[in-house]
């Protein structure tokens, strides 16, 4: 995906998201490799690029477990 330079200021680092979703940096990246919770890569690394996350993402991530939490 070919992410506008804007678009990329918009986007978490992977510890950064783990901090706002409260979980490990490390289930985040399961999260991602089965498809619960996908990452935009970014750049070259390894071939596969650097893992990122949309704000909007993670802020509807939280807001629907916190709805599942209550219900």
């Amino acid at each position: 995906m070919i992410m506008k330079k804007d678009e990329v200021s918009k986007l978490l680092t992977l510890k950064e998201a783990a901090e706002k979703l409260r979980v490990s940096e490390q289930t985040l990246r399961r999260w991602d490799n089965s498809g619960h919770f996908k990452a935009v890569r970014v750049g070259t690394r390894r071939g596969l690029g650097d893992r990122r996350y949309r704000v909007e993402d993670v802020e509807d991530y939280i807001k629907q477990r916190g709805k599942k939490k209550k219900g």
